[in-house]
């Protein structure tokens, strides 16, 4: 591993940690809802149920609930946007 590639791994991690502080605090919850990724990713309504089916978004199903910790939605964000898959 290059020390660029190490420096942008903590980096990466700071952001996350920063942006999953940040949506925590903005929601004041640890888990976000289909309305509440509608906000976030100005999606509609079809589009976020779409996504939160995809077989790589990390879904919890909570008895009827579907919901995403925060913390993982970030992280998938993350990835997603790099191209990566989980």
């Amino acid at each position: 591993m290059k020390y660029t590639d190490c420096l942008n791994e903590f980096q990466q991690k700071d952001l996350i940690e920063i942006e999953t502080k940040r949506l925590s605090e903005k929601y004041d919850k640890d888990f976000l809802d289909c309305d509440d990724l509608i906000k976030i990713t100005n999606l509609g309504r079809d589009n976020v149920r779409n996504l939160m089916r995809s077989k790589n978004f990390p879904l919890i199903k909570i008895g009827k609930r579907n919901v995403v910790s925060i913390a993982s939605f970030v992280e998938w964000t993350t990835r997603t946007d790099k191209g990566g898959t989980r």
